[in-house]
C-alpha cells in the first residue's frame, strides 16, 4: 500500500484548489441526496465529498483514481486528523487563513476579479470562503501530522546511488525538460485616498465601540479577517514574539478595554481591542479593512525600484540572488535568492510544460537562458497587485535520467520510499487506536487491507 500516494490524493483538493471551486460551485446548484459513506472515530466521509474529488480529477484533466483509492485516501486523511486530535496536533488559524487567501488570490487573477466570481458562482466571497475554510483547515493538519510522523526520516548519498543502480539501464526514466527560475517581486502601494477611506470606516467603528456599541458585534459584521470575524475578532491567547511586530506592540501598550489607534500591517488595517494580559500572553480582538488592491494601488514606486534592480543586475553590480534577499517582497522566495520551487515537490527545477504557471511559462517563451526580464505585472497569492523582474537561470534539456543531472529528483524518490515505509509502519499501529466502518456497498473495496463494512 502506497500511503505517501494515497495522502497525496486526498491533498489534491487543496493544490486544485481552482478546479475544486469550480465542482463545489457547480454542486450547490442542485440539490443532491447526500449519505455518510465511511466513519473513523468522530469524521465522517460524505458520498458528495467522493463524488466532488473524482469530478475534480476529471475536470483537471488528471487520470482519475479509482473511487476505491479515493474513498481510501480519504479514510487516511480521517484517520490522520483523528490522531491528530489524539496526540493535539493543531495548526494555527492565522495559518489557515493565509492559505485561503493565497488559494483566494489565485481565484481572482484566474477571474479577473472579486466581482466575476460572486457573479459566476452567487455567493459572496466571504461566504465562499467560510463554506471552504473548513477543508482548508483539514488538510493544514494533515500535512502537518504527516510531517510529524515522517520528520526523523533521512538519506544518505549512498542511499541515494543504491536505487540509482537498482534501476535497469534500459528502464531509466525519460526525463523531460525542466527549467530553473528566479524572481524579484514588489508589491504596490496603498493609494493615501484608499488608506485614508480605511482609517476613516475604523476611526467610525471605534467612535461607535466607545459610545456603547458591542465591539465583538462590528468585528463579525465588517471584519475581513474571516478566521476572527466569526468570533468577534477574538484572537485568542497570542504569546510574546508571535504576532505581527507593528500589531503586538500596539496591544501592549494598551490597558485591559482599551482600543488601539488605527494600525497599519501587512495584511490591511487593524482596530484592537485588549482583553486581558497573562504573564507572557496576551488577548484581543481586532477589526481588520483590507485595502481593494484591483483599484487603490499605485505601481510606480514598485516600477522604480525593479527597473533600478535590473540595470544592476544586468550590469554585474549586483547578483541576481542578493537584490532578491535584500529586496524582494515574496517572503517564501527571497531567502532562496528568488528561486522558485515546485510546490508538490520542494525541488527547485520547474517542468516546462502545462503544469507550470501560465504567466511564468509566457515570460520565459521569449526569454534567453540567463537573461533577466524586464518588470511585469504580477498578482500576489493574496491578492496584491505587484511587479516582478524574472531571473531565466537554466534549461535542462530532455534527457535519460542520470545520478549527475538528476541526484536532486532521485533523492527526492528515495526519501518518498522511506517515508512511505513510515508511514506504513505508523497505520499499521494508528488503525487500533481509532473506530472505523465502511458502508457495506464498498464491500468490494479493499480499505487499508480490511474488508469494508467490518468495524475497526
Amino acid at each position: 500500500m502506497n500511503i505517501n500516494k494515497l495522502v497525496a490524493i486526498g491533498l489534491f483538493a487543496i493544490f486544485s484548489f481552482g478546479v475544486n471551486l469550480d465542482v463545489f460551485a457547480q454542486g450547490q446548484q442542485g440539490v443532491t441526496i447526500d449519505k455518510i459513506i465511511a466513519r473513523v472515530d468522530n469524521h465522517y466521509i460524505l458520498n458528495s465529498e467522493l463524488e466532488e474529488m473524482y469530478a475534480s480529477y476529471k475536470a483537471s484533466g488528471q487520470k482519475a483514481p479509482e473511487k476505491c483509492e479515493i474513498l481510501e485516501s480519504l479514510i487516511i486523511n480521517k484517520m490522520l486528523l483523528a490522531k491528530a486530535e489524539i496526540d493535539s496536533v493543531t495548526v494555527e488559524d492565522k495559518e489557515v487563513d493565509n492559505e485561503l487567501d493565497g488559494k483566494m488570490g489565485y481565484m481572482i487573477q484566474r477571474f479577473g476579479s472579486e466581482k466575476n466570481i460572486v457573479e459566476a458562482y452567487g455567493k459572496s466571497i466571504e461566504n465562499l470562503k467560510t463554506e471552504l475554510r473548513n477543508q482548508v483547515k483539514e488538510q493544514k493538519i494533515v500535512e502537518k501530522m504527516q510531517r510529524t510522523i515522517t520528520g526523523n526520516v533521512k538519506i544518505t548519498p549512498s542511499d541515494v546511488r543504491k536505487f540509482f543502480n537498482s534501476i535497469p539501464k534500459d528502464s531509466l526514466p525519460y526525463i523531460p525538460a525542466e527549467v530553473e527560475i528566479g524572481h524579484i517581486v514588489r508589491v504596490g502601494q496603498v493609494t493615501r485616498e484608499q488608506k485614508d477611506k480605511l482609517v476613516q470606516q475604523l476611526n467610525d467603528l471605534k467612535s461607535r465601540a466607545e459610545k456603547g456599541e458591542d465591539f465583538a458585534m462590528l468585528a463579525q459584521i465588517y471584519s475581513e479577517d474571516l478566521g476572527s470575524a466569526k468570533l468577534g475578532g477574538d484572537l485568542g491567547f497570542a504569546q510574546r514574539g508571535k504576532m505581527l511586530p507593528e500589531f503586538e506592540g500596539a496591544a501592549l501598550a494598551l490597558k485591559p478595554g482599551e482600543m488601539s489607534s488605527i494600525i497599519e500591517s501587512q495584511y490591511g488595517y487593524h482596530l484592537i481591542k485588549l482583553i486581558e494580559t497573562r504573564g507572557a500572553e496576551y488577548h484581543a480582538r481586532h477589526i481588520l479593512l483590507r485595502p481593494d488592491y484591483n483599484k487603490g494601488t499605485d505601481m510606480t514606486d514598485a516600477l522604480k525600484k525593479l527597473d533600478s534592480l535590473r540595470n544592476m543586475i544586468t550590469t554585474d553590480t549586483l547578483s541576481f540572488a542578493q537584490a532578491a534577499r535584500e529586496n524582494s517582497e515574496d517572503k517564501e522566495t527571497s531567502e532562496a535568492g528568488g528561486l522558485l520551487q515546485d510546490r508538490n515537490t520542494g525541488m527547485g527545477r520547474l517542468a516546462l510544460d502545462a503544469s507550470m504557471d501560465p504567466s511564468l511559462y509566457f515570460a520565459i517563451d521569449t526569454m534567453k537562458v540567463g537573461s533577466v526580464s524586464k518588470p511585469i505585472s504580477f498578482r500576489t497569492e493574496d491578492g496584491r497587485s505587484a511587479m516582478r523582474i524574472i531571473w531565466y537561470k537554466s534549461k535542462t534539456e530532455p534527457h535519460t535520467a542520470s545520478i549527475r543531472e538528476d541526484y536532486e529528483k532521485l533523492s527526492q524518490i528515495v526519501i518518498n520510499n522511506k517515508r512511505n515505509k513510515a508511514l506504513e509502519e505508523w497505520f499499521k499501529k494508528a488503525q487500533g487506536d481509532v473506530y472505523i466502518s465502511v458502508e457495506p456497498e464498498f464491500k468490494n473495496c479493499k480499505i487499508l487491507d480490511m474488508a469494508s463494512g467490518e468495524d475497526s
